[in-house]
This record gives C-alpha cells, structure tokens and sequence, in this order.
C-alpha cells in the first residue's frame, strides 16, 4: 500500500513584529509630542552650555585650590593730603620718621586731573595699592603698583569724582590719598576660611542631628497609629489610621526649604528654624517608614502573645517591638544622613549651617572661600554615608 501524504498543516502568517503595530506607532507619536512640548517649555538650549562657560570658568578653577591655609598678613601705610579746590589748602600730615614716603608734583588738583604718584621707602618686590580717601573715610581704588627692588613706585593716577561729604565747603574739598602694600609673613597656619567653615560643618551636623532626634521623639508613637494591622480593627482605630497616613503623606509633600522658610519667618534666622524644618519633615518621613514596617512583620508573634490575654500594650511591648528595632535604627540612621545633605540647601534660606556662608561666598564671587565649603560638605557627606552604611549593614 502506498502511504498517504499528511495533510498540510495550515499556513499562519507569522506575528508582526511588536514595533511595527499601529499601537506602539500611536504611543511614539504621542511621546514624541510630550517631550517635544517638553523640550519648549523647559527652554533645553544646549548652545548655553558654551556660551556660559566663561562665566563658571573662575569657580571651576577655584575649585582646585580652596583656602585652606594661610600665613599672617603684614602691612604698609602712608597717607598724604591732598585738596581738589586750588583756594583750599590741602591737609598736613606728616609721615612716620623713617618709614614710606609718597611724592606727589601738587598736593592740589582737580577731579579728573592725571596724577603721577610715586613712593619710597616700602617693601622691595611687594604689590601695593592706591586708595582716593574722601573726608569722610570712604576709600576708593585708583591703582596697583608693585615696588622695585629698592621699595620703590611710580604710577599714574586719575583722580576721581568722590562725595565729599556733609561739607561742601573748605573741608569738602581736602581728599587724601592713601598707599598700601601688603604681604604674607610668618607660617602656613589654617585660614580662617577653614576655621569658619569647620565651625559651620559642625553645626550642620548637629543641625541634622538635632532635628532627626526631635523627629524620632514624635515619629515613633505615631508610626504605631498609622500601622494598619494594629490600629484599624474597630472603627475608631479605622479613623485615627487614615489620619495619621494624611498627616505622613501632606507633610512629607512639604519640602524642607519650604518648612525653613516658613520657621525662618517665625523664629527667626539661625539653625533654630533649620533644625524646627527638619524635625517636622523627618515625622513625616520616618513615621511612614516605621509604621509600613510595623505593618510587614510577622502575624504569628502577635496571635501567640494576644492568646495567652495579654493587653494591647503588652503584644506591642513582647511581639511588635522586638521585630521593628533593627531596621528602625538603620532608617534613623539613613534619615540622619539624608538631613545632613538636606541642611546644606535648608541654609540657603537662614536656616542656618554651612548653607549659608556657601550662600554669602557665592554671592560675593569669592570662589576659594565657596570651594572650602563645598570641599567640606562632600568629605562630611561621605564619611557620614559611609558610617550609616556601616552601622546599616551591622544592625539589619
């Protein structure tokens, strides 16, 4: 007999592929238009990134040589009277004996007026600068010098339109004119840069600290009432449970910075309201962390304790506590790290910390003294992580 052929199987057309379906095509359109309306409202112009490099170039540069140390600074100063009215005369005084001379062709002349000064008798090879004083003490840079090897100078100066003063008569009119030379004398010793931000880090540390203690203070009993598995059994329970959630998910949407600003207005500027800031946020923070993990311990602890007629208080003493320290203590402790990161920003706004000189540094374009700061947060920061990742790994 001959043997029959098996049927043909039926043809399928195999599956398109998952790209090339009108629903994926839909969802690319449709997230190409989001990011493309994202793009335009956000303003993403990356030609900025090279245009601004000028202006972060002095930071960058100083980033790599913060002030950290310093010698003792010395100085010279001479003062010399000078008159901008031809019928006043200028004011005597006269120069310590044996000390630097400035030498002017006329001690009077006019605003405006070209003005070769020159001196002798200061620090060889030391750079100076020339101040226009008014009468009321008001100092003005009109030059930099540098002396030669014998302490000498020559400069020309224009001198300026200054206020004179209450005065518009006689006195108004006599100006000084002063020359200073600077230079660093005696040992390399920390500058007080370094000095004022390590007073600052410190306080940054103990401004998290302080605050993540107060937190825990409140966090804790809270974090028993949120706990659904051992509030929300009657209806009463039910309420306070969704009540507290409320209280965890409001606060926790708060920003810190927003919560200093509002505790600045209150009490005032200083790490009182950084640390106030802190505290109420880290509630939030910790007491949701603590109550979900009340809420993922072991059932059998708890039914065994509560068979043998213990009270509420006694189940939560013997069978829920005993469960919940270890990774309590690592989320304070992670908590702990995280406000000592937030307390950099929290100063930005008077809530005290190092915050707020890195603020006043950048402000005043003092790049050296900013990179200490930032220096110091970073080594702080990471000595901290580094600990709580230790103390973490121990305890859990």
């Amino acid at each position: 007999m001959t043997q029959q052929a098996p049927p043909a199987r039926p043809a399928f057309a195999p599956p398109r592929p998952w790209f090339s379906s009108a629903r994926f095509l839909v969802l690319l359109v449709g997230l190409l238009i989001v990011y493309a309306y994202g793009w335009r409202v956000t303003k993403i112009n990356l030609s900025e990134l090279l245009i601004g490099t000028k202006f972060v170039r002095p930071f960058v540069v100083d980033l790599f040589r913060p002030d950290v140390a310093s010698r003792g600074v010395e100085r010279q100063e001479v003062q010399l009277g000078m008159s901008v009215d031809a019928a006043v005369a200028p004011e005597e005084m006269v120069p310590p004996p044996g000390g630097p001379q400035l030498l002017v062709p006329s001690r009077v002349t006019a605003v405006g007026a070209h003005l070769l000064v020159s001196g002798q008798g200061f620090r060889p090879n030391a750079t100076g600068t020339l101040f226009w004083v008014n009468p009321i003490g008001n100092p003005q840079q009109v030059a930099t010098f540098r002396t030669d090897a014998q302490g000498a100078f020559a400069a020309t100066i224009t001198v300026p339109e200054v206020f004179r003063g209450p005065e518009s008569g006689p006195r108004g009119a006599q100006q000084r004119l002063l020359a200073r030379v600077t230079w660093e004398a005696g040992p390399l010793r920390p500058s007080r840069t370094l000095l004022l931000v390590g007073e600052k880090i410190i306080e940054t540390v103990f401004l998290a600290l302080m605050g993540t203690t107060i937190a825990i203070v409140a966090a804790v009993p809270l974090s028993f009432l949120g706990a659904k598995n051992l509030t929300a059994k009657n209806p009463v329970g039910t309420t306070v449970y969704y009540l507290t959630r409320t209280f965890f998910n409001v606060m926790r949407s708060i920003e810190p910075l927003i919560l200093a600003i509002v505790f600045t207005v209150w009490v005032g500027l200083g790490p009182f309201a950084g640390v106030l800031a802190l505290a109420l946020h880290s509630v939030a923070a910790l007491g949701k962390l603590y109550s979900e993990q009340i809420e993922s311990i072991e059932p059998g602890p708890i039914e065994a304790i509560a068979a043998t007629g213990a009270s509420a208080l006694q189940v939560v003493r013997y069978a829920v506590v005993p469960q919940v320290i270890p990774p309590f203590i690592a989320f304070t402790i992670y908590r702990w790290d995280t406000n000592v990161r937030m307390s950099t920003v929290i100063g930005f706004v008077g809530g005290g910390g190092i915050g707020f000189i890195l603020q006043q540094y950048i402000n005043l374009l003092q790049y050296r003294q900013a990179a200490t700061a930032v220096w110091a947060i970073a080594l702080v920061v990471a000595a901290l992580d580094y600990l709580s990742a230790v103390v973490r790994e121990r305890v859990v």
